[in-house]
């Protein structure tokens, strides 16, 4: 599948956006963040279209999206604020305090992948693999030596197209009664160098 992957995100497409990465997550988060419409709110506020990279085929479809951390900001992330915004006071605050456990602190030594997500019909054709390497660009551009991405241990076929792409794991990291709350047992950290090879387009 021929796909064009640009940098940001253009605003209207933001609740498109949301879908698609509520499609790839909401298996994971469903539990914290459903029922899918309150979700779906939650992500379109919260999304940063300049934190991202998008997959477009020739029709104007929206394919896919990869998210990374910076300094200043996350592409999904959103505040206690933004959670109250959409599930009220009490709703906003227990949703809070178990998406902390899985916050990571931006690191000064790697550059950090914030969720890839690949729509349906076009999973499968190479759209993740053309947008990570927009990311190792990104990385690279920034003057970072390697990337760090977290994947929980349930997701085996997108681990799969991580160690494709030559990640390797660093850490597992057990999850704890906290897992019940998000169906998984341990989320893995891995890493990858970023070299000359991985300039894109």
């Amino acid at each position: 599948m021929r796909a064009a992957i640009l940098r940001g995100l253009p605003k209207a497409r933001i609740p498109e956006a949301a879908q698609i990465y509520w499609d790839a997550f909401g298996g994971k988060l469903g539990a914290v963040l459903g029922p899918e419409d309150q979700a779906l709110a939650f992500l379109a506020r919260t999304i940063r279209p300049d934190h991202c990279f998008h997959a477009m085929d020739d029709a104007g479809r929206l394919l896919g999206l990869a998210g990374f951390k910076s300094p200043e900001g996350s592409f999904a992330g959103g505040s206690a604020a933004d959670l109250r915004a959409v599930y009220g006071r009490w709703g906003g605050l227990w949703r809070g305090a178990l998406l902390n456990h899985l916050q990571r602190e931006v690191e000064n030594r790697r550059f950090l992948l914030d969720g890839i997500c690949v729509a349906r019909p076009a999973r499968g054709q190479g759209i993740g693999t053309a947008l990570m390497r927009a990311v190792f660009a990104e990385g690279r551009a920034r003057g970072y030596g390697s990337i760090r991405l977290d994947v929980i241990d349930a997701n085996r076929r997108a681990r799969a197209l991580y160690e494709r792409l030559g990640f390797v794991v660093l850490r597992h990291d057990r999850a704890g009664l906290i897992g019940h709350a998000f169906g998984f047992q341990a989320s893995l950290a891995m890493v990858r160098p970023l070299g000359d090879d991985d300039r894109w387009p």
